[in-house]
């Protein structure tokens, strides 16, 4: 099988981890990579470590002709708001399936699947469109599912995430500057994060769940990878919590549950998420770290293209960490 693979937005983070793990797919050939602002020149100009991998010059002007082209699978890897812009100007083939890295559907108030494999694998395998979770996202429903399938969710989660520069895109802004985030460390959009609402649709999808989400991210000093810390109330002893986890991820090929403290350069350039447990009078700690650029954003985008196709869940994703 050979799924032919088209890339809007390719100049960005995501466009270009998208395109880095999609050329070393057994199973994926590129049919173009899209780029307004890098249109007609080579991809390794942008994203210089790709020079000698790649031959592929970005392509530009009218996108509908590409559509129209031998094409299995359209990922959309352009900002927030622009997605559904694009979908409304241009007209995606029958068959052709369609995954998106924005915001723009998360909601499911729509035909879009929401893409977190832990979650829904089965509607996703399904699925033609598929609306990729956010980052912040991933990380904290991965620690609390297996919490909300058993129904032991029962007060307000709280949650201290940090996360690095990449995840505010390639654009450059102060507070994604050298100068500024080296050294530096700030909050921002405490309580307020645009992901709170999917991760509350997917915890109310697997029990009734009105308590509060306290969520405050933090800018990190780094350029890949979040952490979330994630407590709540637990009745149980821990060693209860660790098989809950261990029972609800054993077919979850990415997530894993450690008897150790997890850190960052275990999962970077990975499509893992790591998850620790600590119990402290009454409160279980979960500990989760992903790449905000894989597991965050493209590795899962190719996660569920696997899905949607057939493939074998992890083909092209088993990618080493950065471990020193």
């Amino acid at each position: 099988m050979t799924i032919h693979a088209g890339i809007i937005g390719g100049a960005g983070y995501t466009g270009g981890e998208l395109l880095r793990i999609l050329l070393n797919h057994p199973f994926v050939s590129i049919a173009f990579i899209h780029s307004q602002s890098q249109a007609g020149k080579p991809v390794w100009t942008t994203h210089t470590d790709l020079l000698g991998d790649t031959d592929l010059t970005f392509a530009g002007g009218g996108v509908q002709p590409l559509l129209n082209g031998e094409l299995d699978v359209l990922f959309l890897c352009a900002g927030h708001g622009q997605s559904a812009a694009f979908l409304a100007e241009n007209e995606v083939p029958d068959g052709v399936a369609i995954i998106d890295l924005s915001a723009d559907f998360r909601d499911e108030q729509n035909d879009f699947i929401y893409g977190l494999p832990e979650l829904q694998r089965e509607r996703i395998q399904q699925a033609e469109r598929i609306a990729n979770p956010g980052c912040f996202a991933t990380a904290i429903q991965l620690a609390l599912l297996p919490l909300a399938n058993a129904g032991r969710l029962i007060d307000a989660v709280h949650v201290s995430a940090v996360t690095g520069s990449t995840g505010a895109g390639q654009a450059l802004v102060p507070t994604t500057g050298f100068t500024w985030r080296n050294n530096n460390l700030s909050i921002y959009k405490a309580f307020t994060h645009q992901h709170l609402a999917e991760i509350r649709q997917s915890l109310s999808s697997l029990q009734p769940f009105g308590e509060a989400i306290n969520f405050v991210p933090y800018r990190g000093d780094f350029t890949r990878g979040i952490m979330a810390n994630v407590y709540t109330p637990f009745s149980g002893a821990l060693e209860e919590a660790k098989q809950l986890y261990r029972d609800y991820y054993a077919t979850h090929p990415f997530t894993h549950v450690s008897d150790t403290p997890v850190d960052l350069k275990q999962v970077v350039n990975t499509n893992k998420c790591l998850l620790s447990l600590e119990h402290h009078d009454g409160q279980l700690l979960i500990s989760s770290v992903i790449d905000n650029l894989t597991k965050g954003a493209s590795g899962q985008a190719v996660q569920n293209m696997n899905l949607v196709f057939g493939l074998p869940e992890e083909s092209g994703l088993r990618l080493k960490a950065a471990a020193f």
